[in-house]
């Protein structure tokens, strides 16, 4: 039998009946390992790989090359933009210091200027010298005064002449000192003197607290002299005029408007009155006299037009500047 089939058997081994072909095609099986012999992994066929349209897109777009230099110039910037930056600053702080002085001394300037424009009475009373008042002040400021309000006819009647005043206080003296120096023979004329509603001596000051400081002063001067508060400070001018026709007083001490007041009512008469003294050199906290104070100053030159003036020029009462 084995002669029969000859060689071919041999060559298909086993697969009778069977083209060349077929057995090419047939798939061959796993092999198995034999004893000692490790088993061989199958081998996986990878599949190609399809590019999607993006993909071919981005590529160009996102270099890595491009990328890192990028990055080093930023990181180059970020260490030189500070040291630019702090020169800057220098730069800045230098002009913002020659703004802040220029406007410092720009604002000086403006407040001196503000500050020249803004003097006042006492400014200049306080820079100015301290003199002691004579005739030619009374006289000047009663002439300015008088040639705005009088015609020249009654300027001529009204004024006053270096005969109509007495001898001024250089800075020296106290008021005692003064109306004794003034009036030295003072004992006489209080004794002679007994009309009512009339007075000796008038001294007008500026307030009613000086009033009472120049009070308190006259006493070693007065003697027995009564002197009567001729201010409006709690002190209505129905009880002044009461006292004037009730009693015989000799000093009266007080501010030209109470006084100018009691005048126009008939409460005061000018007959027996033979010495005015006016408180000129004294100054108030601010430095102003007597004469600076405009509302003072006013009711001064109508105590003195209220019948001063004809007096001093017929010789009955004479002014002293204190």
């Amino acid at each position: 039998m084995g002669d029969d089939l000859g060689d071919e058997w041999w060559v298909h081994g086993g697969n009778s009946g069977k083209s060349d072909e077929e057995v090419k095609k047939k798939p061959q099986g796993k092999r198995k390992p034999e004893e000692g012999e490790e088993e061989e992994e199958p081998v996986k066929q990878q599949r190609p790989v399809k590019k999607r349209k993006n993909d071919e897109e981005e590529e160009p777009v996102k270099p890595v090359k491009q990328q890192t230099p990028v990055k080093k110039k930023k990181k180059n910037d970020a260490q030189k933009e500070p040291v630019k930056e702090n020169k800057k600053n220098t730069v800045t702080q230098k002009k913002s210091k020659q703004v802040i002085k220029q406007d410092k001394d720009a604002g000086h300037v403006e407040g001196s200027k503000k500050r020249k424009r803004k003097k006042t009475i006492t400014d200049v009373l306080a820079s100015s010298e301290v003199k002691a008042g004579v005739p030619e002040d009374l006289q000047k400021v009663l002439q300015a005064h008088l040639s705005s309000t009088r015609s020249v006819i009654e300027q001529e009647e009204l004024v006053l002449q270096d005969s109509s005043f007495l001898t001024c206080n250089d800075l020296t003296h106290t008021l005692s000192s003064y109306m004794k120096q003034v009036c030295p023979k003072w004992a006489k004329v209080q004794k002679r003197h007994t009309v009512k509603q009339s007075l000796v001596i008038l001294i007008a000051c500026s307030s009613a607290l000086r009033a009472l400081e120049l009070m308190k002063q006259l006493v070693a001067f007065k003697g027995e002299a009564k002197i009567l508060k001729l201010f409006a400070r709690h002190i209505k001018v129905e009880k002044q005029i009461q006292l004037l026709s009730n009693i015989v007083a000799h000093i009266g001490v007080g501010t030209p408007a109470r006084i100018t007041e009691l005048i126009q009512k008939d409460g005061l008469s000018l007959e027996a009155v033979k010495y005015l003294i006016l408180d000129w050199n004294w100054r108030d906290q601010k430095c102003r006299r007597m004469v600076d104070v405009p509302e003072v100053k006013v009711e001064m030159f109508k105590l003195l037009e209220s019948g001063i003036l004809p007096r001093c020029r017929d010789g009955d009462t004479k002014i002293g500047l204190f």
